[in-house]
């Protein structure tokens, strides 16, 4: 069974509230709230372990927010490695106002890191005997933006694979060197290529070249509400997103990340595997907060796109 590790080098733990209406000054009323350990590549280890797999997540943990973060990582039963750090973990929360039913999210920056902490973190990612690497995320503040770069020239030269999500600088990086997958965002895509993307025609010029460049073997670029196109040397995916109740999308990202890696890692042809990864993604958004999916949803669904 091949080995995953998530790597998420700023944690965080993130909690959900639902009141009624946002108004200022008065106090809002809710429910006790739901929490769960977030950050990137924690939401990753925790779709796989829904889909029946298991990875170690190599986090972060500091002050008594990273205390709490590693007992919320053992209830949910995932392995983990924790890289202990100074600075605090970051507590980021959602709101949703139920009389609308849209949701506001606050996302701290998280703590600054030390150069002895995220070289442990370095070290701690690229020792591990892993087939595969999902590095996704931001990186935490005092971070090089070659950090990821660095995982995959390593992960390379020991024939894993890393799996990237991430933005800006170290997603520009990290392509230098060079993936097996990487997972943008269409804004993210025309920052990749320095252009505007007109039609679905130009997606997938966008995503040939990078491939045809050598920065990463599979695009799987995410759509939102118009789905996903998965793009390799020899095929060309696009699924539609099944029409769903959406409750909250935060998380869909990451979920479509775990699943999609889950099922490649399980030898699955690349064209199950997205179908897997659109079905758990929109399963995602049917379920509150940071929850994610739930395996019941992710099966229904799976077997609809199938048949489609």
């Amino acid at each position: 069974m091949a080995r995953i590790a998530t790597l998420t080098i700023n944690s965080a733990i993130d909690v959900m509230w639902e009141v009624d209406e946002l108004v200022p000054i008065r106090k809002l009323r809710s429910g006790p709230g739901i929490s769960y350990p977030g950050g990137g590549g924690i939401n990753v280890s925790r779709v796989i372990k829904i889909l029946g797999g298991d990875s170690i997540a190599v986090v972060t943990a500091g002050w008594f927010t990273g205390h709490l973060l590693e007992e919320m990582l053992d209830a949910l039963g995932l392995e983990r490695h924790c890289i202990p750090v100074k600075g605090r973990t970051r507590l980021s929360a959602t709101i949703r106002e139920s009389r609308s039913g849209q949701e506001f999210r606050v996302t701290p920056s998280g703590p600054e890191l030390n150069e002895d902490e995220w070289r442990a973190f370095l070290d701690a990612a690229t020792g591990l005997e892993a087939d595969w690497i999902v590095a996704t995320g931001s990186i935490a503040r005092g971070v090089p933006n070659d950090f990821y770069a660095r995982i995959a020239a390593t992960a390379k030269e020991r024939g894993a694979k890393v799996v990237l999500d991430t933005s800006g600088r170290p997603l520009f990086e990290a392509l230098e060197a060079g993936v097996y997958m990487v997972k943008p965002n269409l804004r993210e895509l025309e920052h990749l290529i320095g252009r505007r993307i007109q039609d679905e025609q130009e997606q997938e010029r966008a995503c040939r070249e990078i491939i045809d460049q050598g920065r990463s073997e599979i695009i799987a670029l995410t759509l939102g509400a118009d789905g996903a196109l998965v793009i390799s040397k020899d095929a060309c995916i696009r699924l539609p997103t099944p029409e769903v109740d959406v409750q909250s999308t935060v998380g869909a990202g990451d979920t479509f990340v775990g699943a999609l890696t889950y099922a490649l890692s399980e030898g699955r042809s690349l064209e199950d595997a997205a179908v897997l990864a659109v079905a758990a993604s929109t399963a995602t958004v049917m379920t509150p907060g940071t929850e994610l999916c739930r395996r019941e949803d992710v099966d229904r669904l799976y077997a609809e796109l199938r048949q489609a």
